[in-house]
């Protein structure tokens, strides 16, 4: 690992400590809530659209837990505004993972991908899907 992981790595540490978009929402257009158990995450997405009612205007989120998946939330607050319902669904662990900039260990990626799944199971809920989904989990 060379120079730039330690600056990915600051980049992490920063929005764990700062997280930017951390808090509560005012009329949300949907909001969902889901954890990691195995590591105490607890994330909750909240999700403002467009009048168009695809395209995301704003994010915000709540929780807790370890600095990988606090961070991760902060992250995609800041990654999702201007990104379509369907941009969303597409995103997988992968998209998580570079948009981090770190090699995350396969004990860590349920961390990483918490706050991605929990807004894309709130995104199918908003939109009617028939999913029975209560409380996202990353654990299968």
């Amino acid at each position: 690992m060379g120079m730039g992981s330690d600056m990915y790595r600051q980049q992490i540490l920063d929005h764990y400590k700062n997280p930017r978009n951390k808090g509560e929402m005012e009329d949300p257009t949907f909001t969902h809530t889901g954890e990691n158990p195995s590591c105490g995450d607890t994330i909750t997405m909240n999700v403002r659209l467009e009048d168009d009612g695809e395209t995301i205007d704003f994010v915000s989120f709540t929780g807790d837990g370890c600095a990988i998946s606090q961070a991760s939330a902060s992250m995609l607050t800041q990654n999702l505004p201007g990104t379509t319902l369907s941009e969303l669904e597409e995103m997988d662990r992968d998209d998580i993972i570079e948009m981090l900039g770190v090699d995350i260990s396969p004990m860590r990626i349920k961390c990483a991908v918490l706050a991605e799944k929990v807004a894309q199971d709130g995104a199918k809920l908003h939109e009617g899907e028939d999913i029975d989904i209560d409380r996202t989990t990353t654990e299968e």
